[in-house]
């Protein structure tokens, strides 16, 4: 129990095939695990049509705060999802990163640099929070069904789907699915029934977490400290949640005794050592000390806040992932496809954007409108971001806890010259921390043909804005996203040719278009108009007018021209479909 957080209980309910002796119902879509990414599968589907079971076997959400930071491009995939405002509301907004050495502050970061987006670059939110907003927003769908201590005891893969083995208390039973998503977490029981490899590396150390309770003036920025004098020789990581709570990470190395490390007895001490050894003597700015500035400085607290504690895990961690993850119409997402360290928040961040990928792909292999190899595309795309995700937790990881006396020679040189100079503080890693992948590689994309500037390239996701249709404030994000969407920059809508835009609106596959005008005037039949209020839409696009941006349903740029061209436009979407 925590004295924060009641948990809920979730109705297990029994299965109307158990009074059906010998039935086996088929469902289109299978979701396995209600971990935040199964949810996230689930709702994306459901909220765009189509009908999903998802099963777990437990009938509460996750014990701890465990899953913690959520990055700006999770936060708007969760809000097209309908529950981005209550992660925001409910979480810890921050920017701002530290990293010290004994008492220095030698390195500091900010998520954000630029304002006028809609999301900041890092929500704290116990994962705990997040499950209970994703099941509230689940149980607002009719054909979205939860089915709570429900355990998948055996999965069949066939060619037109999987046969499940289901167990509930009041006994088992089989169901077929078309497409089964496997969402089941990193020990993934079906990964392993199915006899499926994952492949990488467990790193040898041990690492506490600690959530204590305590009313403290921190700020709300993550702190991480090598070598402090209340943990000497090793590594804390402070970070701020909602409810007063407070997750305190303590490297302990690898003959540390999980057990004993647990008790109150030797986690307290450290708590304790720690709040009365260090309070930051200079306030949080915006931006790295300039070069040659006197760093910012600790020093002792007078009198450390109390606290109580209120969870405590012991933890070692492993950077590894499935070679695949489609195996015909068995789909890997989330911990059960790829696991990385928790040095970068990479992790339920990296699973949500899974989901993302993945939802409009299966729907329109779904509905007969792009081929199954399109589905492939999903575990190439997501293979090569979780080796991305891979590359720099394992980075982050060696340098946090080098293995030889070279690394760590190293290591402590960067941070030492980091004190004085900029040139070393680009070295310093403390955890990279969550971006978006930007699928630059991807066959999806349709390359440039004409010249632009910036990073809003093929494969990028897309850059927010503030926008205004028909009076009302609100941000360029939320006019696009669950179907191909065409972005077409105007002085004004008379400018453009409204009978292409029908043509493209009334296409097998829709593209529906947003003008975005600098001046508010009616727009064309069946067209919406955007107001670039700031004129940030055209600047972070370098768009012009006349220049046209197709998003893919996920809000990933696929294709881009400096002039609108129906046929362009087709051929782009054919190819983002596989239907080229």
């Amino acid at each position: 129990m925590l004295s924060t957080y009641t948990y809920p209980k979730f109705a297990y309910r029994r299965p109307a095939e158990l009074d059906r002796p010998g039935a086996v119902d088929r469902h289109p879509v299978v979701v396995v695990g209600a971990g935040p990414v199964g949810l996230a599968a689930a709702i994306d589907l459901a909220m765009q049509g189509q009908r999903v079971l998802l099963l777990d076997d437990d009938d509460t959400v996750s014990v701890g705060s465990r899953g913690l930071c959520y990055a700006k491009r999770a936060l708007e995939i969760l809000d097209r999802l309908g529950c981005g405002d209550a992660v925001v509301d409910k979480g810890v907004t921050w920017n701002v990163g530290r990293t010290f050495f004994g008492r220095d502050e030698v390195f500091r970061f900010n998520l954000l640099p630029e304002a006028d987006h809609h999301r900041p670059g890092m929500v704290n939110l116990q994962q705990y929070y997040l499950e209970e907003f994703l099941v509230k927003r689940a149980e607002q769908l009719p054909n979205l069904e939860l089915r709570w201590k429900h355990r998948v005891t055996g999965v069949t893969p066939k060619d037109e789907g999987a046969r499940l083995q289901v167990e509930t208390a009041d006994g088992a039973y089989a169901l077929d699915a078309d497409w089964l998503i496997v969402a089941d977490g990193a020990r993934s029981p079906i990964r392993r029934m199915l006899g499926l490899d994952i492949e990488g590396k467990v790193f040898q150390d041990r690492f506490l977490i600690a959530d204590v309770v305590m009313k403290a003036d921190f700020p709300a920025e993550r702190w991480f400290w090598f070598d402090p004098p209340f943990h000497p020789g090793q590594s804390v990581l402070l970070h701020r949640e909602a409810d007063n709570v407070w997750r305190i990470d303590f490297q302990l190395g690898w003959d540390a005794d999980p057990e004993e490390e647990k008790k109150p007895e030797k986690v307290i001490p450290r708590i304790r050592a720690m709040l009365a050894n260090w309070s930051p003597q200079a306030p949080a700015a915006q931006s790295p000390p300039p070069e040659g500035a006197q760093p910012a400085r600790g020093g002792p607290s007078p009198a450390g806040p109390e606290f109580e504690l209120e969870w405590v895990s012991v933890y070692t961690f492993q950077c590894r992932r499935m070679q695949r993850f489609r195996h015909g119409r068995v789909l890997f997402v989330g911990d059960a496809a790829h696991q990385v360290s928790p040095f970068g928040a990479r992790g339920a961040n990296s699973g949500i954007q899974d989901t993302d990928n993945l939802a409009w792909k299966l729907l329109l292999v779904m509905r007969g409108l792009a081929p199954e190899a399109l589905l492939d595309s999903y575990s190439d795309e997501r293979v090569a971001a979780a080796d991305e995700n891979l590359m720099n937790s394992t980075r982050s990881t060696d340098f946090i806890t080098p293995k030889s006396q070279v690394s760590k020679d190293f290591r402590n040189a960067v941070l030492t010259l980091a004190r004085e100079h900029g040139f070393a503080r680009g070295l310093v890693n403390s955890g990279r921390l969550s971006v978006p992948s930007h699928l630059t590689g991807a066959a999806l994309n349709t390359p440039d043909a004409d010249a632009f500037e910036g990073v809003m390239h093929p494969g990028a996701p897309l850059a927010d804005a503030p926008v205004r249709e028909q009076g009302r404030d609100g941000w360029l994000l939320e006019h696009t996203g669950n179907a191909f969407v065409l972005l077409l920059f105007a002085d004004r809508p008379g400018d453009v040719d409204a009978a292409v835009l029908r043509a493209l609106a009334d296409a097998p596959i829709p593209v529906h278009t947003r003008l975005v005008v600098r001046e508010d005037e009616p727009a064309p039949a069946g067209c919406r108009v955007l107001v670039d209020v700031k004129g940030l839409a055209a600047q972070r696009l370098d768009a012009k007018p006349g220049t046209a941006y197709l998003l893919r349903p996920d809000q990933h740029v696929c294709a881009r021209w400096r002039r609108l061209d129906a046929a362009a436009v087709r051929a782009a979407v054919a190819r983002a479909t596989c239907n080229a």
